[in-house]
């Protein structure tokens, strides 16, 4: 297993879905996990998990397009663990509309979350990595952002804005001992997509070579290896996860 005893963790988006299951490898490696999302619930439900297992864990509620609260998030973690070691940037949301029919308030929120939010967690947290000269930047994309797909402009631009981001952190924070690289899921059975009606979880399915959606416990070792020092000589990298719909 990778080891990650004494590493201090903030994963966004981490109430549900993939970035809980994230949150929960970094924990079971070993490190102290600050979860952040707008839902202090699910948050504290998972602070009481890892507790409850002998590890180290904080709730962080944060509206992650705010510059204040975002700082407020890294320098709860810094108060509490006294350094950042990884983040990852998970915080997203979807919005299925055609392009023309778009309200920009909605385009704007899906931007503002998905990429602005990169933006703001990886400045607030990144200049602490790399006044200590090392630190991990994991930034979850989507298989949508090296693809056409109907419906999802903005959230196509927001992801691909994610890649390009993250190419542009590895170059600037590389002779610092950051790295910065980007995970590409796919579809995953996550509480989101399990609510799709029957109809269209066939169809998703259908469009995927492997024929079926991933499962939250493969995202984890990704993770585990960008978190960990068997990364050290990667950066401004992609991973795509997504059961070969991207090779198509």
């Amino acid at each position: 297993m990778t080891e990650l005893t004494g590493k201090v963790a903030i994963v966004t988006g981490a109430g549900r879905g993939l970035g809980r299951a994230m949150a929960r490898a970094l924990a079971h490696a070993g490190a102290a996990v600050a979860v952040a999302s707008r839902t202090k619930d699910e948050l504290d439900s998972f602070v009481e998990e890892v507790r409850a297992a002998g590890g180290k864990a904080l709730a962080c509620p944060t509206d992650i397009t705010d510059e204040e609260s975002v700082n407020g998030m890294v320098e709860a973690t810094m108060l509490e663990f006294g350094r950042i070691d990884i983040l990852v940037n998970n915080s997203g949301i979807v919005a299925s509309t055609p392009l023309l029919e778009q309200p920009v308030e909605e385009w704007d929120q899906v931007i503002s979350t998905n990429l602005r939010g990169v933006f703001l967690a990886s400045k607030a947290a990144g200049r602490h990595m790399v006044a200590q000269g090392s630190g991990k930047v994991i930034n979850i994309a989507s298989n949508f952002a090296l693809q056409g797909v109907v419906n999802h402009a903005a959230y196509s631009a927001s992801k691909g804005g994610v890649l390009a981001l993250t190419r542009s952190m590895a170059i600037e924070w590389a002779r610092s001992g950051v790295q910065v690289n980007a995970i590409a899921p796919g579809y995953f059975a996550t509480d989101l997509n399990r609510a799709m009606d029957e109809d269209l979880t066939e169809k998703v399915v259908r469009a995927i070579p492997a024929r079926r959606m991933g499962i939250p416990a493969e995202i984890q070792p990704w993770v585990l290896l960008l978190a960990s020092t068997a990364s050290d000589f990667m950066t401004g990298e992609t991973i795509v996860i997504d059961g070969g719909q991207t090779v198509r």
